[in-house]
């Protein structure tokens, strides 16, 4: 890989040369890592739920609280990047990681697991905002749509491999080593970075205020663990932390305005394809993150197929937007934005809509891959054109905070969309029930049916805005330090 040497003038740091293609290769692969840990749980609950005797319920908060505690800390990470040293960052980051990781290979009890996973949160929470503030910083701008499409690579490719990955390593070593079997990558990784990584990042130093952040946990947690409750039969626990969340929020976000130095600069939605960008990656996040939860289940429930199989027929999607995710960001480089969002968007819809159509018991498989395929293809043609785009069009001293906005709301979205499916999946399952008079199990599997077909329709409809709003997500020249934050541009 070759060095590469910075503009320091543009990236407004001290930046003179470093070697950028190794320092992506090392912060995508770290990357990976934790986002491969966000789900590779997910295939494995049933063994953890029969070992600690504990119920789906409260076996689901190891992914939950994982989700959480990333919500409450990826806002406060904007005040990281601009404090603590960028490799620093990355090995407080990755030594948190690697003891929640540690913890959980070894936790006797389901506390103690949880405890793991909530340092392993805390690790990734820290981790992914630095990843793409300094992907943003060590590449200029010709570059940064190639670069963010590695790392894009790691945000689809992982939640791909995930389930297939823990459904033959639960089978064959067992749970723990879904822990264990990463250390030793993991800490190679932090290795590396302790050697090669670079301080890239201009640290301002910013004075913390502990009251933004209550108000940010307070909103955003409250937000996240409402959005997780709908559908669900104790209305209290949806409506209660959903208005302490919203609540929480708007104060958050007019003290933000008054604070001489935010902890999140919410001004960066002043910028209007900003603004557009984290609408976009939003709508993404709430259908592509619901469909990966209800088309396994839809396989596994309707069509009688293992877990294990339903992985595997998800996978070639994953492989095949890992491998176009940076390509399409070359591309962005040469032709901008709307020449890829447009249609990424027009084909999600489309695929989608079929989906809502011709989803039967009885489907063929490999239409089944065949559609999954293309959905994440244009989920590839989305992603990461959208985020390069929207963080081009902020100063790089809006970066942190940019980062921590986009990141906190891929949560939220990604939450609230696969919320909002499964109940309307729910709603449209138990109404399939009252027409037929009975629930056995022939009337489970095609209720289930019903359900996923109409929660794909509302996926339809939520992509026929993102097709709107990608219309007017315009080629805008790059911001740069020296303009005034407010022009809007």
């Amino acid at each position: 890989m070759s060095t590469t040497r910075t503009n320091a003038s543009d990236l407004d740091v001290s930046v003179k040369h470093i070697n950028v293609g190794l320092i992506t290769a090392i912060l995508v692969i770290s990357g990976f890592f934790c986002m491969l840990s966000e789900t590779v749980l997910n295939m494995a609950l049933a063994s953890i739920m029969e070992q600690f005797s504990v119920t789906a319920i409260t076996a689901q908060w190891l992914s939950t609280g994982y989700m959480l505690i990333m919500a409450v800390l990826i806002p406060v990470s904007a005040f990281f990047i601009q404090t603590i040293r960028t490799k620093l960052l990355y090995e407080l980051a990755m030594i948190f990681y690697i003891l929640g990781t540690l913890i959980c290979g070894f936790a006797p009890s389901f506390p103690l697991l949880f405890a793991g996973r909530i340092v392993q949160a805390i690790g990734t929470g820290m981790l992914v905002p630095n990843i793409i503030n300094t992907l943003l910083v060590i590449n200029p701008v010709e570059r940064r749509g190639k670069a963010l499409g590695f790392f894009n690579l790691v945000m689809f490719f992982a939640p791909a491999i995930g389930p297939v990955l823990s459904g033959i390593v639960v089978q064959s070593l067992g749970w723990r080593w879904l822990f264990l079997g990463f250390l030793p990558f993991s800490s190679l990784v932090l290795i590396f970075g302790a050697i090669f990584l670079a301080d890239v990042t201009q640290l301002t130093k910013p004075r913390l205020d502990i009251l933004s952040v209550m108000l940010s946990t307070i909103g955003f947690a409250g937000l996240l663990y409402g959005v997780s409750n709908i559908g669900g039969t104790n209305i209290a626990l949806m409506v209660i932390p959903l208005f302490c969340g919203i609540f929480g929020l708007i104060v958050f976000s007019v003290r933000q305005l008054k604070l001489k130095e935010p902890m999140l600069d919410v001004r960066a939605f002043r910028y209007p394809m900003f603004t557009i960008g984290i609408l976009l990656i939003i709508i993404t996040q709430m259908v592509y993150f619901s469909s990966m939860l209800i088309l396994p289940l839809f396989m596994e429930v309707a069509m009688g197929l293992s877990a294990m199989t339903a992985g595997i027929i998800m996978l070639p999607g994953g492989l095949i937007n890992g491998v176009i995710s940076p390509v399409v960001g070359v591309l962005y480089d040469k032709y901008g934005p709307r020449v890829l969002i447009f249609p990424g968007f027009i084909l999600s819809t489309v695929v989608f809509f079929i989906f809502s159509q011709a989803l039967s018991a009885t489907i063929a498989i490999p239409i089944v891959i065949l559609l999954h395929c293309l959905g994440l293809v244009a989920a590839g043609l989305i992603g990461t054109p959208t985020q390069t785009h929207s963080f081009n069009q902020l100063p790089p001293e809006l970066y942190p905070h940019g980062t921590a906005i986009s990141n906190t709301l891929q949560q939220i979205g990604g939450a609230f969309g696969t919320a909002l499916m499964i109940a309307v999946m729910s709603a449209a399952q138990a109404g399939y029930f009252s027409a037929a008079g009975n629930s056995n199990a022939a009337t489970q599997a095609l209720g289930l049916m019903v359900g996923v077909k109409t929660s794909m329709l509302v996926s339809v409809a939520i992509l026929i805005g993102g097709v709107i709003l990608s219309f007017f997500f315009k080629h805008n020249h790059v911001q740069k330090p020296a303009q005034n934050r407010a022009d809007g541009q």
